[in-house]
């Protein structure tokens, strides 16, 4: 095999490296080899499964694991402790630089946004309910969420819901 485990997701620095996060951990694919992730010793990733992956511009290369989210960059390893316990599903960066991570396995959804050591998060009032599934920037710069209450536009402006997650027609 290819691959020790499922893959989860994919993602392709600026160096045309493949990053993959897979049920066994984070590896880079050379188009030739996996390479595992090189962590010091000592360090780990919160679980070994990463469900996304987001290689920033700053050269950090962001990781939502089963149980947390790291940032990884020269060698370092940083923790989120706001994501302790959570399943990180998606990853952005805006343009303006900030990545926004979501993710479920709280009691609800949670959506945050790391602006260099600033960190702000959403959805622990349920709005967003039990989960965020995907986040997206459009080509106009709008942020867009889907969570388990529905659609959201999340900015520029205050947040607001499109679509609740009743399909309409």
């Amino acid at each position: 095999g290819f691959s020790d485990g499922a893959v989860y997701a994919i993602a392709q620095t600026p160096d045309g490296y493949l990053w993959l996060g897979t049920s066994s951990g984070v590896v880079r694919y050379d188009g030739v080899r996996l390479t595992p992730l090189p962590l010091r010793p000592g360090h780990k990733l919160p679980n070994a499964a990463s469900a996304a992956i987001l290689p920033a511009r700053d050269g950090s290369l962001w990781i939502g694991t089963l149980d947390g989210l790291v940032s990884w960059k020269d060698g370092e390893l940083t923790h989120y402790p706001v994501f302790a316990g959570r399943t990180v599903i998606t990853l952005v960066q805006q343009r303006d630089g900030t990545v926004w991570a979501g993710s479920f396995g709280g009691p609800t959804g949670k959506l945050c946004a790391f602006r260099g050591e600033q960190t702000t998060c959403y959805g622990d009032d349920g709005q967003l309910g039990g989960s965020v599934a995907s986040v997206y920037e459009d080509d106009d710069g709008n942020l867009w969420v889907a969570s388990g209450t529905g659609l959201w536009r999340w900015a520029p402006g205050a947040p607001r819901r499109y679509l609740d997650t009743a399909i309409q027609t």
